[in-house]
C-alpha cells in the first residue's frame, strides 16, 4: 500500500494561490489548527476558504490569506464570533458566501457525489436568497414544489484533524461527532489529514475499529503527524478545548504579537511555547 506520511514542512508545498481550500473541524472543536498555521506561514495568497469556521477562519484573515469565505457560521463557541473574522468582514477585505449550515453541507455533499446541484427547502424566504443572488430554484419534478438548487461546493484541498491515522491514510476520529470531515474529504482534489498519533493498520482495532475509521485510505492523500494540531481547540477525546489560549488569540488589539509568537514559528516551538502536552501524540 503507499506511504502517505508527509512532513509538516512538505504541506506548503501542496499550497498555490487562489486554492478553494476546505478546512474540517466545527467552530473551537478539532480544527486542524497546525496546517491552518503552516498556511499562515506560506506565501500562499487569495485563498477561498471553505468552513464551519471557527480561529481556523479568524487566523487566515488576520494572516491576509483570504480572498473570498464561504461558511455557515464563524465562532469559538464560548466566544460567540471571532473577532479577527469580524473585522475582517466589516472592513470589506474579504468577500463573503453565507449559508444555511445544512446549505453548506448539501454543497459539499453535491460535489462529494459529482452532481450539479442538491435540492433543498432550506434558505427559502430567508435573506440567504438575497445574499446569494446566484442562488437558482427549481420545480419538483413530480409535483408543484420550488425549491433551492444547492450548488456544489468543489474543494481543490480539504485539511482535517483526526486522533488517529496510518501511514496508508486510514483516519480515526475518536470524538462523538465527526462532523463532515469525510465529506469535505470527497469534495476534494487533495485531501490531508493531520492526527495526534501514528498506529498500525493492526492497531486499529485496539483503537475502536473499523467503525471509528472515519476515512478510509480512498478519502486521503497525504498524513501528516502533528501532536496537539488542533491546539487551542478541542480534539476528544485527547484533549478539551484551550479555553485560556483562545482568549488569548481572540485578544484584537494582540493578535501581531499573537502570529509572531505562535504563527510564525514550528508547530514544535508552538506546542512548547503554549505548554501543551500531547499525552498520546507520537513521535516519528
Amino acid at each position: 500500500m503507499v506511504d502517505k506520511l508527509i512532513e509538516l514542512g512538505e504541506f506548503t508545498g501542496l499550497l498555490r494561490d487562489g486554492m478553494v481550500v476546505g478546512i474540517g473541524g466545527w467552530a473551537a472543536r478539532r480544527k486542524p489548527m497546525a496546517l491552518v498555521r503552516a498556511i499562515c506561514r506560506s506565501d500562499v495568497r487569495d485563498l477561498t476558504v471553505v468552513s464551519y469556521g471557527g480561529p481556523d477562519v479568524g487566523l487566515l484573515c488576520a494572516s491576509g490569506k483570504v480572498k473570498k469565505l464561504v461558511f455557515g457560521f464563524v465562532s469559538l463557541d464560548e466566544i460567540p464570533l471571532d473577532p479577527h473574522f469580524r473585522a475582517a468582514r466589516e472592513a470589506g477585505e474579504i468577500e463573503v458566501s453565507e449559508y444555511d449550515e445544512g446549505m453548506l453541507y448539501w454543497g459539499l455533499y453535491a460535489a462529494a457525489l459529482r452532481l450539479p446541484f442538491l435540492p433543498t427547502r432550506a434558505g427559502l424566504g430567508s435573506d440567504i436568497e438575497v445574499v446569494n443572488p446566484d442562488l437558482k430554484k427549481i420545480k419538483s419534478p413530480y409535483g408543484d414544489d420550488e425549491v433551492i438548487a444547492m450548488p456544489p461546493i468543489r474543494l481543490d484541498l480539504a485539511v482535517v484533524h483526526a486522533n488517529r491515522a496510518t501511514r496508508t491514510g486510514v483516519g480515526q476520529i475518536l470524538g462523538v461527532d465527526p462532523y463532515f470531515d469525510d465529506i469535505y474529504c470527497m469534495a476534494a482534489d487533495v485531501r490531508v489529514v493531520s492526527c495526534e498519533q501514528l498506529i498500525d493498520v493492526a492497531d486499529l482495532d485496539g483503537n475502536g475499529g473499523a467503525r471509528r475509521a472515519t476515512l478510509n485510505r480512498m478519502m486521503t492523500d497525504h498524513v501528516v503527524v502533528a501532536p496537539g494540531g488542533a491546539h487551542p481547540t478541542s480534539c476528544d477525546p485527547d484533549y478539551p478545548v484551550d479555553t485560556e489560549a483562545l482568549a488569548e488569540y481572540a485578544d484584537r488589539e494582540n493578535i501581531p504579537q499573537y502570529l509572531e509568537r505562535l504563527v510564525n514559528v514550528s508547530h514544535e516551538a508552538y506546542v512548547e511555547a503554549v505548554g501543551f502536552e500531547p499525552g498520546s501524540g507520537s513521535e516519528r
